[in-house]
């Protein structure tokens, strides 16, 4: 897998602007061989699709695409399968207050990360979650709870929008 050329510690990174297209694909290539999974065509037709999006995207937003695209469009089912195994892959992640997608510009395993989305140009930043998510687990521990699954998402104003 190769490196990210800026660093992740708890800053604040667009998730449009990380790496080039081809970069991205060239490491979700590399982890799929890692994994003993495959990037098929469709898989890397999506992905690179949410790649080259300039906001998050959705999945019939990609459907409306990829019929423009080709000659015969892939069925939702198919779509939503792949969108599946791009998450299991840690290649994109899924922003559920938006129900939209986007590129995770550093996949790797066990990865938490918490997600600034603007209400108002959909503009999505992205940080570690790292410290959060031991507070969160603190807290569950706490309640002898057990989180399956956290995503943390703060809906706001970017600072562009505020002006």
């Amino acid at each position: 897998m190769t490196a990210c050329l800026h660093h992740h510690d708890n800053a604040l990174h667009e998730v449009h602007d990380a790496h080039s297209a081809e970069q991205s694909l060239a490491q979700a290539e590399q982890i799929c061989l890692q994994t003993g999974s495959r990037l098929t065509p469709l898989r890397r037709e999506v992905l690179s699709l949410i790649l080259t999006a300039n906001a998050p995207v959705g999945a019939y937003d990609l459907l409306a695409k990829m019929k423009r695209d080709n000659e015969r469009p892939a069925a939702p089912p198919t779509v939503y399968r792949t969108l599946d195994f791009l998450l299991e892959q840690g290649l994109i992640h899924r922003l559920a207050s938006i129900n939209a997608y986007i590129p995770c510009c550093h996949p790797r395993a066990g990865h938490q990360a918490a997600f600034l989305i603007c209400q108002n140009c959909h503009q999505v930043k992205e940080t570690s979650a790292i410290e959060l998510m031991d507070q969160i687990n603190h807290v569950a521990q706490s309640g002898t709870f057990v989180a399956k699954q956290t995503m943390i998402e703060i809906s706001g104003l970017c600072q562009q929008c505020q002006a």
